[in-house]
């Protein structure tokens, strides 16, 4: 089959042919003339208000009211214009074979054509008509609407599409790596790699998550705050991980208003986001509103469910208002949500220290480092648990069986240097403060605990830089506050008191809940003979101090509806006052929470007090050789310093 245009109108003259429009005809190839198959040329259509194209490579844009122009584009065709003349009247011959799959148009006549053969070489559209046509086709960005960008975005846009996206799999990949450079202290690799995958697909919010974390790390809180912003905006707020964590940096910074706000952002967000309700529930206990974190615990149990977080902490108020027998049910609802919740097992564990139930604490930590046996804090807290209550040698076993599973670990090598010091040499001890310090340079209370151990010694200068050293780290935390109040004790005891009143009250400015500081500055205006203002400092600390109003009619009912806590047991469970330095007891007393998840089994717990026996059928040794493939007689510390450049790579 053959199509041909050919005009519709009946006149013959030039001008009226050049204005006609043309019909399409379908023709057999025994019904075409030999001459009209001689010249193969390329054909153009030309339309009004289109730009020109190939009919053989675009259909025709056409309607009723337009006229086609069929053209023949003679500077394709290697055939002389003689020829191209005899072809437009009719006169070729040609050989059919060759013009097989070409189509073929009659031409209108053209205006001057006596002139056409010397003018015809440099033109490519003859007629008039086509000539304007073919002008106006040139300005219409039909097929290239990159023209009609501005030139800026239209650069951006081809650069961006010049960068072809990768496979969502790569995102994955990404964010592991990331994941594994941060846990090696690559921070700067990591923040490399999150910054493409946010380029890549800035809709997905766990880079932005995970890059705000490891700012946080840093000590770049401006930053992550950016971070977190430009997250909220790109995943158009629908995204709760972004807002929770966003608000978790704005409390720590001490905007609880703002956190609030984004708590609550959160929530509307995914109002089954269990973390947003837990963290809001934590904000509010620490700032003493207890009936409002009660209120958001248990929307977080209405929406999300049963979780051994929320009961963990409710379980924590209820210990704390001294409703034990309530503590201990929810202890056990969190334990059966999550067998594995170190959290839960190692808060349950302290409460019955607390009541001097010795053996079921012990079977606590049993079941805890028998359901995750690799983990820092179970060994940790066991460790210095054994040590407190009269078995030094099982407490020093523990902590070195932590840091045999947790060499990079520096709270360990804290805490065995510390029951060094107190059953052993000051020596030992210093040595081992030594490696904490280098293991994490960050860590402020290796560095305070080691300036207490060198005032005791006597080595009051060197004490000074220690705690400076803590102090620099960051001079606006709870550890910061500890250490101020530190060094306040070692001014009073050197005499410069004026000293020790600055610092006294700097430690307030940070922490004003603290009674050891308040009783601490009373009691040396009580030693200098100024009875009544040691009397209004202690009037000062019941006046501004939190009041916690917690009424115990809320636990009726209510005990099957609770829901996560996470790290609320070092705030909350505060078994008594110590106004000593010793770093043990401190120790035992802040390492209650964890983050890490634990333990596989519920249990419960004996009654009854017993001694430090650990008569409990546990053995350790064999637990050590069979899960953990250890030597128990092979647990020393290895204070070697050319062995810890592989833990340290990458920290500074």
């Amino acid at each position: 089959m053959h199509f041909f245009f050919v005009p519709t109108s009946s006149s013959s003259s030039p001008s009226q042919a050049n204005t006609s429009s043309f019909s399409l005809l379908f023709l057999a190839p025994s019904q075409i003339p030999e001459n009209l198959c001689k010249l193969p040329a390329k054909i153009h259509i030309g339309t009004h208000g289109i730009s020109g194209q190939s009919f053989l490579t675009h259909p025709p844009y056409s309607s009723k009211n337009t006229s086609l122009c069929a053209v023949v584009d003679r500077s394709s065709s290697g055939v002389s214009s003689s020829q191209q003349k005899e072809f437009a009247n009719g006169e070729g011959e040609g050989d059919e074979s060759n013009t097989e799959g070409v189509l073929v148009v009659r031409r209108p006549l053209l205006e001057n054509s006596d002139k056409e053969s010397s003018d015809e070489e440099g033109k490519k559209y003859p007629a008039r008509i086509d000539a304007g046509l073919s002008n106006i086709a040139k300005k219409m960005p039909m097929f290239e609407p990159e023209r009609s960008e501005s030139s800026s975005s239209s650069s951006a846009a081809a650069a961006a599409r010049a960068q072809e996206k990768p496979l969502a799999v790569n995102l994955d990949l990404s964010l592991y790596r990331a994941k594994v450079l941060a846990r090696n202290f690559r921070y700067r690799d990591a923040e490399k790699i999150l910054e493409k995958c946010i380029a890549y697909w800035p809709e997905d919010g766990r880079p932005y998550v995970a890059l705000g974390k490891i700012l946080s790390k840093q000590s770049k809180l401006a930053e992550a705050r950016i971070v977190y912003e430009k997250g909220c905006q790109s995943t158009q707020g629908e995204n709760a991980y972004i807002w929770q964590c966003w608000a978790v940096l704005e409390k720590k910074l001490g905007n609880v208003r703002r956190a609030r706000e984004l708590f609550d952002a959160a929530t509307v967000a995914d109002k089954k986001h269990v973390a947003a309700w837990h963290g809001w529930a934590n904000l509010e206990i620490k700032q003493g509103n207890i009936s409002k974190a009660r209120n958001l615990l248990a929307k977080g149990l209405k929406f999300c469910g049963r979780n051994e977080y929320i009961y963990q902490t409710l379980a924590l108020l209820e210990a704390k208002a001294g409703r034990y027998e309530q503590a201990r049910y929810l202890f056990k609802q969190a334990t059966i949500c999550n067998s594995k919740s170190c959290a839960s097992w190692l808060a349950w564990a302290q409460l019955e220290i607390q009541q001097e139930r010795y053996p079921a604490a012990r079977k606590l930590f049993e079941r805890a480092v028998q359901a995750s046996p690799k983990n820092r804090f179970a060994w940790h807290v066991w460790g210095v648990f054994e040590a407190g209550v009269g078995n030094v040698e099982r407490g020093r076993k523990l902590l070195k069986i932590g840091h045999a599973l947790n060499p990079r670990d520096p709270v360990l090598l804290q805490s065995l240097g510390l029951l060094e010091y107190k059953h052993s040499s000051a020596n030992l001890a210093r040595a081992l403060l030594r490696r904490a310090s280098e293991l994490d340079p960050r860590h402020q209370p290796v560095w305070i605990a080691w300036g207490w151990m060198e005032w005791k010694e006597g080595n009051t200068t060197t004490a000074r830089e220690l705690y400076q050293r803590a102090l620099s780290i960051d001079a606006n935390t709870e550890s910061a506050s500890r250490c101020l109040q530190a060094w306040g004790v070692l001014e009073q005891r050197a005499g410069n008191l004026s000293a020790a009143r600055r610092l006294f009250r700097s430690s307030l400015n940070i922490n004003s809940q603290s009674y050891v500081t308040w009783m601490t500055w009373a009691q040396l205006e009580e030693d200098q003979g100024d009875s009544e203002r040691a009397e209004e400092i202690r009037n000062l600390y019941f006046q501004q101090r939190t009041e916690v109003v917690d009424d115990a009619s809320w636990v009726t009912g209510f005990l099957d509806i609770i829901d996560p806590a996470l790290d609320t047991v070092k705030r909350l469970l505060n078994f008594g006052q110590n106004n000593d330095n010793t770093r043990l007891t401190t120790t035992l007393r802040n390492m209650g929470g964890t983050k890490d998840s634990q333990s596989n089994q519920q249990t419960e717990s004996s009654v009854g007090r017993e001694d430090t026996e650990t008569g409990s059928g546990f053995n350790l040794d064999a637990f050590l050789r069979e899960k953990l493939s250890l030597d128990p007689s092979k647990l020393d510390v290895n204070l070697d310093s050319k062995r810890l450049e592989r833990f340290t790579r990458g920290r500074e």
